[in-house]
């Protein structure tokens, strides 16, 4: 073997073991968690712990159902926000906007991908409360008085506020993603379209968008995953009060994520503390997980067709 040989064969396996070593890492990640969280499994199923909303350490008791009901409230609120609004933008974007437009919002985008959620935090916290707590609320109270709108908070630390954050935090991705599967549909179907005297608009709906759907809604999956696992924009907003499930839009939200960086290091003299907190960090991987393993297999589903 030549030595030109050798270094091709060194070069081949040591990318082999970088890629091997990408997913073992996963589940590197996974064994740890469910190592650290055996002491509280052992003496409560994974399913007690889920559904169970009461939360007092000092009493041995973890119940996780609050701060999970907490993020996925907060995630409903930032995708019913987040979605129409990026999928309107990303078809403007796509179809309609003219090319210096494009040109001018696409590093925008860019830049509110690459902003830290600690700086979302603080505008949620000097705008997005101030307006829910001057506006949002008031205007519910006069005009919405029944469920999900009826509150005995009044401070604008709530989750509608959390959720408001996260859907300007989401809509880079949704934006980015929906331009881009948007501008893979070949124009051929477009010009055919346009020939059989579709509008321009029945041309996207019934076209563009149906091309499309597969992309967009792998976007809005990881859209909903990094929304359902994001932490300090979350925590300086939502309240983060242990009042267990919130029943109305405007009562404080606990979410996952806040629970495990807010308290992790503090208590853990408390017995099978340490062990909580690794059981609901593995609660937070196992759904972002699944939400990311979706969106792969359906973003694969889209190149086999378009292949």
């Amino acid at each position: 073997m030549t030595a030109r040989s050798l270094k091709d064969l060194l070069a081949r396996n040591a990318l082999h073991v970088v890629c091997v070593s990408v997913p073992c890492l996963v589940l590197l990640l996974a064994a740890g968690l469910y190592l650290r969280a055996r002491p509280v499994l052992g003496l409560r199923s994974l399913g007690g712990l889920i559904f169970s909303s009461a939360w007092r350490p000092s009493g041995g008791e973890f119940g996780m159902g609050g701060f999970i009901a907490g993020s996925l409230l907060v995630t409903a609120l930032a995708m019913f926000i987040a979605v129409p609004l990026g999928l309107l933008t990303a078809i403007y974007l796509a179809e309609y906007a003219p090319a210096r437009i494009k040109e001018t919002y696409r590093p925008v985008v860019d830049v509110l991908a690459g902003i830290s959620p600690v700086i979302y935090g603080v505008w949620g916290v000097l705008v997005v409360v101030p307006f829910v707590r001057g506006f949002v609320m008031p205007f519910a109270a006069r005009f919405l008085p029944f469920f999900p709108f009826v509150s005995d908070n009044y401070t604008g630390y709530s989750a509608l506020a959390a959720g408001i954050v996260l859907a300007i935090m989401v809509l880079p991705v949704l934006i980015s993603v929906g331009v881009e599967v948007m501008e893979a549909v070949p124009l051929e179907l477009r010009e055919a379209s346009l020939a059989l005297s579709a509008t321009r608009w029945q041309t996207v709906r019934r076209v563009v968008l149906r091309r499309a759907r597969t992309g967009i809604i792998a976007a809005v999956i990881l859209s909903l995953s990094r929304a359902f696992g994001e932490t300090f924009a979350v925590l300086m907003v939502a309240g983060c009060s242990l009042r267990g499930v919130p029943r109305s839009v405007f009562d404080p939200a606990y979410p996952l994520p806040a629970l495990i960086a807010n308290t992790y290091g503090e208590m853990m003299s408390v017995e099978l503390y340490d062990s909580a907190v690794m059981a609901a960090a593995l609660v937070l991987f196992a759904v972002a997980f699944a939400f990311n393993a979706l969106a792969w297999g359906v973003l694969l589903r889209v190149q086999r067709r378009w292949a």
